[in-house]
C-alpha cells in the first residue's frame, strides 16, 4: 500500500515572530500561520491589548486572531528580555509589528539593528500613516484612520453626520496588505538571499477603499454629495440601495442592462424599458428616487427570503442584510467549513474561522491549536529554540523577564 505524501503548506518550516497588537498585525500573523509558518506571538507581560479587555477568559476577537500561534512573554524593556528576543530574531524568517512609527527604534530593536543581525529577515511593519510624511506621528487606531482616509465622511446619509464603518475595515485591510507584502518579500528573498523591510500604512490601505467616491472627485462630478447612504457612492446607478422587507432589509443593485430588464419585468413595469428617461444608466441615476420608491413598494410586503428567491431566479443581484448572529451561523459558511469549533483551555468550545485564503494545492487551512493563553509556551519555546535549561528558565521567571502580569499578581 502506498502511503500518501503529506501535503506541505507554503510556509512550512518558517519561523515568524508576531509582535502584533489588536487586529492589524495579528491578522497578518494568522494568515501566515494558516499557510504553515510557526508563529510565535511575542507578548509583553501584560499581554496583547485585546487580551486585557477581559481577565476571566480570553476575549473572542483575541481567540479568533491567534489560532495556531504560540504565546511567549518577554519583557523587551529589560536587558535580558531584549537579549532573548534578539536571539530569536537570529533564527526567524519574518517579524511582524504594528506599533506606532518609531517604537521599535526606541526599544533599540528597529529594522537597522535586526537586519544586521539577520540579513535574511523579512521585517513587516504596519503603522497608521507610514514611516514618513507630516502625519507620521499622529495617533492611529481604526476609527481615526477611517476618519483620515475618507471612509467616515463617505459613510452615512446625505443629510446626516458622517459615521464610521461598523467594521474595523482599516485594521483588516492593512493586515492583509502586510501579509501580501511579506509573501512578496519572501519570494524575492528566494531570488536574492536577502530579506527586506515591508511597510504598510493603514491610511493608504483605507484610502483606496473609497474608490467610487474618489471616482466622482477625479471625474469632476461636483453634484455628488459626500455621503449617499446605501445608494451608489457616486450616485451612478439605480436601483442600488437597501430596501425594507417584512422581516428586515435586502440589498439590490442592477449593474448591467439585463438586470434592469429583469427588474422591470419583476415589477410589472415593462413600459419603462421604452421610456427614454429610464433607458440608460445615467437616465436611471437621475430618476433614482422614483426607482427606489417602486422597488421599495415591491419588497415591503415580502420576506427577505422571498425577495432573494424571486430576484435570484430573475438573475438580479440581491442579498439579505444579515445580522452578526446570522453570519455566525450562516449555512453557506457552514457548508464551506469556514467556522470551526475548537476546545479552548479557558473558554471551552469556541467557534473561530479558518482563513479566507484557500490554496487548492497547498493544503487545507486547519486549526491545529486554539489561541494560546498568555505566555503559555514561553518556557517550551525558549528551551527548544534557544537551548535554555530549567535553571535559567526559573531565574527568568524570578526576575520577571518572562512572567505574565496575571502571574505576578499571584506571587
Amino acid at each position: 500500500m502506498t502511503i500518501p505524501t503529506p501535503i506541505r503548506r507554503p510556509l512550512d518550516g518558517m519561523l515568524v515572530l508576531d509582535l502584533g497588537q489588536i487586529y492589524n498585525g495579528p491578522y497578518c500573523g494568522l494568515q501566515l500561520a494558516f499557510m504553515g509558518a510557526r508563529v510565535l506571538k511575542i507578548e509583553p507581560p501584560e499581554g496583547d491589548v485585546v487580551r486585557r479587555r477581559k481577565r476571566e477568559v480570553e476575549p473572542w476577537p483575541l481567540v479568533m486572531l491567534n489560532s495556531n500561534k504560540e504565546s511567549v512573554v518577554l519583557d523587551l524593556k529589560q536587558p535580558r528580555g531584549k537579549e532573548l528576543f534578539l536571539a530569536l530574531v537570529e533564527k526567524a524568517d519574518v517579524l511582524i509589528e504594528n506599533f506606532a512609527a518609531g517604537v521599535m527604534e526606541r526599544l533599540g530593536l528597529g529594522y537597522d539593528v535586526l537586519s544586521k543581525l539577520n540579513p535574511r529577515l523579512v521585517y513587516g511593519g504596519s503603522s497608521g500613516f507610514g514611516l514618513d510624511g507630516p502625519y507620521r506621528d499622529l495617533a492611529a487606531m481604526d476609527v481615526t484612520i477611517q476618519a483620515m482616509s475618507g471612509i467616515t465622511n463617505a459613510t452615512g446619509d446625505a443629510d446626516g453626520p458622517p459615521n464610521k464603518a461598523g467594521a474595523a475595515v482599516c485594521d483588516f485591510l492593512a493586515g492583509i496588505h502586510l501579509c501580501a507584502g511579506i509573501l512578496g518579500a519572501l519570494v524575492q528573498r528566494e531570488r536574492t538571499g536577502k530579506g527586506q523591510r515591508v511597510e504598510v500604512a493603514m491610511h493608504e490601505a483605507g484610502a483606496i477603499s473609497i474608490a467610487s467616491a474618489l471616482g466622482a472627485v477625479m471625474d469632476g462630478d461636483k453634484n455628488v454629495p459626500d455621503r449617499t447612504g446605501n445608494r451608489h457612492p457616486a450616485l451612478a446607478m439605480a436601483p442600488y440601495n437597501t430596501y425594507r422587507c417584512r422581516d428586515g432589509y435586502v440589498a439590490i443593485f442592477t449593474s448591467a442592462e439585463r438586470h434592469w430588464v429583469s427588474m422591470c419585468e419583476m415589477l410589472g413595469r415593462q413600459d419603462l424599458l421604452t421610456n427614454p428617461e429610464f433607458m440608460t444608466t445615467p437616465g436611471r441615476a437621475k430618476n433614482m428616487a422614483v426607482i427606489d420608491d417602486m422597488v421599495g413598494a415591491w419588497t415591503l410586503p415580502k420576506t427577505k427570503d422571498e425577495v432573494l428567491a424571486a430576484l435570484t431566479e430573475a438573475r438580479v443581484p440581491c442579498a439579505p442584510v444579515k445580522t452578526a448572529r446570522e453570519v455566525a451561523y450562516d449555512p453557506h459558511l457552514e457548508a464551506r467549513g469556514f467556522w470551526v469549533d475548537v476546545d479552548h483551555p479557558r473558554r471551552g468550545k469556541t467557534r473561530v474561522p479558518i482563513s479566507p485564503i484557500r490554496l487548492h494545492t497547498g493544503g487545507k487551512s486547519e486549526i491545529k491549536r486554539p489561541a494560546p493563553t498568555l505566555g503559555q509556551h514561553t518556557d517550551a519555546v525558549l528551551g527548544e529554540l534557544l537551548g535554555l535549561q530549567t535553571e535559567e528558565l526559573v531565574r527568568l521567571r524570578a526576575d520577571e523577564v518572562t512572567v505574565p502580569v496575571t502571574e505576578r499578581k499571584k506571587k
